[in-house]
């Protein structure tokens, strides 16, 4: 669960960055912080997935990602798909985590 949310996440990151170079052409100083402010954000998220804070940041970060839309409009569409990838996973994560978990119970006999 948590490599899969990282990996979203850090794809994020170099999207936002794309982002911000698109921005610089015809925005101001305050889009500019504050898409720099949540790539920054989206990143240290990265590295907190151990715990369900890093869910729910990276959570917030999704929604903020669409809402750079209204800066860069390309971004409604790349937030939205990688907010579809984000609760995907953190679905395929659990299952994963669960199978894992059954395996480590008990072994496969050979």
């Amino acid at each position: 669960m948590r490599v899969l949310g990282s990996a979203v996440l850090a794809m994020e990151f170099l999207v936002m960055g794309f982002a911000l170079l698109l921005a610089m052409e015809s925005h101001g100083a305050l889009a500019l912080s504050l898409g720099g402010a949540l790539a920054v954000a989206i990143l240290l998220t990265a590295g907190a997935m151990k715990k369900m804070t890093g869910w729910y940041l990276g959570t917030i970060w999704q929604v903020a990602l669409i809402a750079y839309g209204v800066v860069v409009p390309a971004m409604y569409f790349l937030g939205g798909l990688f907010a579809v990838l984000w609760v995907c996973a953190f679905y395929i994560g659990r299952k994963g985590e669960a199978i894992r978990a059954a395996l480590l119970a008990n072994p496969p006999k050979e």
